[in-house]
């Protein structure tokens, strides 16, 4: 089961979280201000590489709450659970499923909320609540934690806070279709087959766009290779 299918977060999974988010804030800070996708040594820089793609490095509540009245997309889909809201509360009995890729999320509110004693003790996690386009039901997903003096936000990680239609304008037609519909087609790069079915589980090495990746698709298992990073071989189950 991968680290947010479960019903939260436990303590120790969020710190292991929180640890990778600040090595991201590291590296943002040595490099700050709008950053582009990392180049790949392995292949030729592209569009994709030097696209534009807004990092936050929200370290304290107040960095998170002018989220509210924005829209938001998924950037690493089928990893995070989501839950019904209402009467001011997250109903934590009541989990919907897990956010699909590229989802645009419009957030209403952030907020604070002790999670159940049974998950996790002394700890407060930190939520986005928020509602899908065309729809005024809401809900609610966790973004970050405070536990004491301790503080950890991970939106950099789970959001695009621009449109990627945008971010990617270079993307034909067709790609982005099979993205809406959560597919995958051949010919697709790595990032737009993450775009559209969500995190890698195993990928086969470590040279992205020349690997095997299998991918979990909320349940759903696919097995894609890529050569040059295009998608040669797609297989699902």
């Amino acid at each position: 089961m991968r680290t947010w299918q479960k019903i939260l977060i436990p303590t120790a999974i969020v710190l292991l979280v929180s640890g990778t988010y600040l090595f991201v804030v590291f590296k943002h800070r040595q490099n700050p201000g709008v950053v582009g996708q990392q180049n790949q040594a392995e292949r030729p820089r592209s569009l994709d590489d030097v696209a534009v793609v807004r990092i936050l490095s929200p370290a304290h509540f107040d960095d998170v709450t002018p989220l509210a009245g924005t829209s938001v997309w998924m950037k690493d889909g089928y990893t995070m659970p989501y839950f019904a809201y209402a009467g001011s509360h997250v109903e934590f009995n009541k989990r919907v499923g897990l956010i699909a890729a590229a989802q645009q999320l419009d957030v209403k509110k952030i907020i604070k909320q002790a999670v159940p004693a049974s998950v996790s003790d002394n700890v407060r996690q930190v939520f986005a609540v928020f509602a899908l386009p065309g729809s005024n039901d809401l809900f609610a997903t966790p973004i970050g934690y405070i536990n004491g003096n301790d503080e950890a936000y991970y939106t950099d990680m789970l959001f695009y806070y621009d449109d990627p239609h945008k971010i990617y304008s270079n993307w034909p037609k067709d790609v982005w279709a099979a993205i809406e519909a959560h597919q995958v087609k051949p010919g697709m790069s790595e990032l737009e087959t993450q775009m559209s079915i969500g995190e890698k589980l195993h990928p086969d090495g470590p040279t992205e766009g020349d690997r095997t990746v299998t991918y979990d698709q909320d349940g759903r298992q696919w097995t894609i290779t890529y050569v040059n990073n295009r998608a040669t071989q797609i297989k699902t189950g």
